[in-house]
C-alpha cells in the first residue's frame, strides 16, 4: 500500500490522489533567472523574474519584489512547452487558454530552461502510472477482504472495454435489486409477527388478571388459568417467515458489492487510460494549432479578414509600435550624424544614359509612366484627394480596394531649400545612406548590381504588430531627364519597382509586398544679386513622390489609410531634412 494511501477498517479507500495538487516532492532544486515576457500590444515585450519551483512557474515584475507575492503563475502538469519556429531564445508554454510567450537572452538560455521545466514535469510524477497501481491495489485487497475474487480476476481479462464493464454493472445492479426486495420482505415478516405477538400477550394479561398473578417461570413460558404453559412468541419461528436464509442472503449481498468495488474498479482503470490517450492526442492538435495560428493576443498574432481584433485594437497596436521606433530614432539620430559616411558622387553623365541590361526594357518603361503620368495635375477627373497640408507639403490619396486589400495610390508635392534634385535623388537611391534615414527597415541587401545607375535590392521591414512582417524585393534605378526645352529645368528620377529573383524568393516568415514608386525631382534656381556665385539660398528642389504598394496581406482598411496619413508626410519631411543636413557646407550638386 503507498504513502498516499489510507484504508479504514472497511478496506475502503478514503485518499486516492495525492494531497498536493501541482507540487513534487524535495529534491529538485529551484531555478530562476530574467526572461522577456510577451505583456501585450501595447507594451510588448518586458524584462520580468521567472522562477521555477515545485511544478510551477511564477513571475514577478522583479527580483526585488519577490517578498510582495507573484503577479502569476502556471502548473507545469498540464502545460504544453513549445520552443519557436523561427526565434532561437523564445518558448511558449500554454495551459489550456493561457499561454505564457517568453524569451531568453540567447538559445542557451533558452535550453536550460526548457531542460528545467521538464525535469521538474517529470519528477511531478503526473500522468504516471503509479495512479494505476493503487487502483489495482485497491481492488486486491477490497477482492481479498470479500473473497469474491472471481470477479476480480476476470475483470482485468484482456480485451474487456468499457462498455462490457458497464454491461456487468447492469447485471449487478439487478441482483442487488432483487437481493434488497427479498432483504425487506423478511424485515417486514419480523415486524409483523412482533406485532401480533405483542397483541396477543396483552390480551392474556387482561384475561388473567382479576383470577390469578401469572408468575414467570423462566424467561420463555407463562402459565395460564388451566395451569399449562404456552410458549411466547410463538409467531417467530422461522417457518412462519417462509423459511429464509437470512445469512445466504448477506454473503451474496457482500459477494455481489465486492463485484461491484472490482468493476468500479476496473472501469476507472479503463477511462484513466483513455484519458491518458486522449490528453496525449489533444496535445499533438494543440502543438500542430500553435503552428498553424498562433493564440489570440500574443505576439504572433497574424492579420487576416477572420481576425478577432477589432480595428480600434489594430489601430492602437500599430500606433504605439510606431511611437516606439520614433522614440528608438530619436535616440540614435545624433549618433548616425557623427559616424554619417560619405561616397564620391557618380558626375549626372552616367545617368543620363540608358543602361544595358536584361531589366531595361521595362525600367525605361516604368520612367515613362512616372514622367507621363505621375507629373500631372491633381485636378480634374483624377479624383485624388488631399489629406494632408503641411507648409509646402501636401499629401494627396485616391482610395483603391481590390478583393478588400487596400491599394490606394498615394501623391506628395513637397518643395525643399537649399538642395538640388540631383542631391536628394542622390540620397535616395544610394544604399550607402539607407539605414541614416530609413526607420523601417530591419535590414536589407543588394542582391545584383544591374548597372552603374540600376541594381537589385532586397529589403526586410520591421515588424509593426498585429499586421505581419513584410519584405519586398524591388528594381531600383537613378535617371536624369534632360529638359526639351532650355528654359525648363532637368528631371532626376529615381524608380523603385518590385521584380522577381532567384535568389530572393519569398518565403513563409513574411508577406511580399509588391510597389512601384518614383521619386521625381526639379532645380529651380533664382538668380543671385549682382555678380554674386549662386548659393544654396538660391536653389528650390521641387519634389513629386508617388506610391503604389500592395501590402500584400489583409489589414484593416481604416489602420491602413491612417497609418498612411500619419507616416507620408513624417517620411519626407525626414528624408529632406537629412539631405539638407548631409550637403550643407558642400558644393552644390546640380
Amino acid at each position: 500500500m503507498s504513502d498516499n494511501q489510507s484504508w479504514n477498517s472497511s478496506g475502503s479507500d478514503e485518499d486516492l490522489e495525492p494531497r498536493e495538487e501541482c507540487g513534487h516532492p524535495v529534491g529538485i532544486g529551484e531555478f530562476s533567472g530574467v526572461l522577456s515576457k510577451w505583456t501585450n500590444y501595447i507594451h510588448g515585450w518586458q524584462d520580468r523574474w521567472v522562477v521555477l519551483k515545485n511544478n510551477t512557474l511564477s513571475y514577478y515584475k522583479s527580483q526585488n519584489e519577490t517578498e510582495y507575492g507573484c503577479r502569476g503563475s502556471l502548473c507545469l502538469s498540464k502545460a504544453v512547452i513549445t520552443p519557436h519556429e523561427f526565434d532561437e531564445c523564445r518558448l511558449d508554454i500554454s495551459v489550456n487558454d493561457s499561454v505564457w510567450y517568453l524569451r531568453a537572452q540567447d538559445p542557451e538560455h533558452r535550453h536550460q530552461w526548457i531542460d528545467s521545466i521538464e525535469l521538474h514535469r517529470a519528477d511531478s510524477g503526473y500522468g504516471s502510472e503509479s495512479s494505476l497501481r493503487r487502483h489495482g491495489s485497491m481492488l486486491s485487497l477490497t477482492s481479498a477482504t470479500s473473497g469474491y475474487s472471481a470477479t476480480s480476476t476476470s475483470s482485468f481479462k484482456k480485451g474487456h472495454s468499457l462498455r462490457e464493464k458497464l454491461a456487468e454493472m447492469e447485471t449487478f445492479r439487478d441482483i442487488l435489486c432483487r437481493q434488497v426486495d427479498t432483504l425487506q420482505k423478511y424485515f417486514d415478516s419480523c415486524a409483523d409477527a412482533v406485532s401480533k405477538d405483542e397483541l396477543q400477550r396483552d390480551k392474556i394479561v387482561e384475561d388473567d388478571e382479576d383470577d390469578f398473578p401469572s408468575t414467570r417461570t423462566d424467561g420463555e413460558f407463562l402459565h395460564n388459568n388451566n395451569g399449562s404453559k404456552e410458549k411466547l412468541f410463538q409467531s417467530l419461528s422461522p417457518k412462519g417467515i417462509n423459511g429464509i436464509d437470512f445469512k445466504g442472503e448477506a454473503i451474496t449481498f457482500k459477494a455481489t458489492t465486492a463485484g461491484i468495488l472490482a468493476t468500479l474498479s476496473h472501469c476507472i482503470d479503463l477511462m484513466v487510460k483513455r484519458e491518458d490517450s486522449w490528453q496525449k492526442r489533444l496535445d499533438k492538435m494543440e502543438k500542430s494549432e500553435l503552428k498553424k495560428k498562433s493564440h489570440f493576443g500574443g505576439p504572433d498574432y497574424e492579420e487576416g479578414p477572420n481576425s478577432l481584433i477589432n480595428e480600434d485594437e489594430f489601430f492602437d497596436a500599430v500606433e504605439a509600435a510606431l511611437d516606439r521606433q520614433d522614440k528608438i530614432e530619436e535616440q540614435t539620430h545624433t549618433e548616425k550624424t557623427r559616424t554619417q559616411r560619405s561616397s564620391p558622387v557618380p558626375s549626372g553623365d552616367i545617368y543620363s544614359t540608358i543602361s544595358s541590361h536584361r531589366f531595361s526594357e521595362k525600367v525605361e518603361e516604368m520612367v515613362q509612366n512616372h514622367m507621363t503620368y505621375s507629373l500631372q495635375d491633381v485636378g480634374g477627373d483624377a479624383n485624388w484627394q488631399l489629406v494632408v497640408e503641411e507648409g509646402e507639403m501636401k499629401v494627396y490619396r485616391r482610395e483603391v480596394e481590390e478583393n478588400g486589400i487596400v491599394l490606394d495610390p498615394l501623391k506628395a508635392t513637397h518643395s525643399v531649400r537649399g538642395v538640388t534634385g540631383h542631391e536628394v535623388c542622390h540620397y535616395f537611391w544610394d544604399t550607402t545612406y539607407r539605414n541614416d534615414w530609413e526607420t523601417t527597415i530591419e535590414n536589407f541587401n543588394v542582391v545584383e548590381t544591374l548597372s552603374e545607375n540600376a541594381a537589385i535590392v532586397y529589403q526586410l521591414h520591421k515588424r509593426v504588430w498585429p499586421a505581419s512582417q513584410r519584405d519586398v524585393l524591388y528594381l531600383s534605378s537613378m535617371r536624369k531627364i534632360l529638359a526639351s526645352n532650355e528654359n525648363d529645368p532637368d528631371t532626376w528620377l529615381v524608380c523603385n519597382f518590385s521584380v522577381d529573383h532567384d535568389d530572393a524568393q519569398p518565403t513563409n516568415k513574411c508577406v511580399r509586398a509588391k510597389i512601384n514608386i518614383a521619386m521625381i525631382c526639379q532645380t529651380l534656381v533664382s538668380p543671385p544679386e549682382g555678380n554674386k556665385e549662386i548659393s544654396r539660398d538660391n536653389i528650390l528642389c521641387k519634389i513629386t513622390y508617388v506610391a503604389n504598394v500592395n501590402p500584400g496581406g489583409w489589414a484593416p482598411a481604416s489602420v491602413l489609410r491612417a497609418v498612411a496619413k500619419r507616416e507620408y508626410p513624417k517620411f519626407l519631411k525626414r528624408f529632406t531634412s537629412y539631405v539638407q543636413e548631409k550637403t550643407a557646407g558642400k558644393p552644390i550638386l546640380f
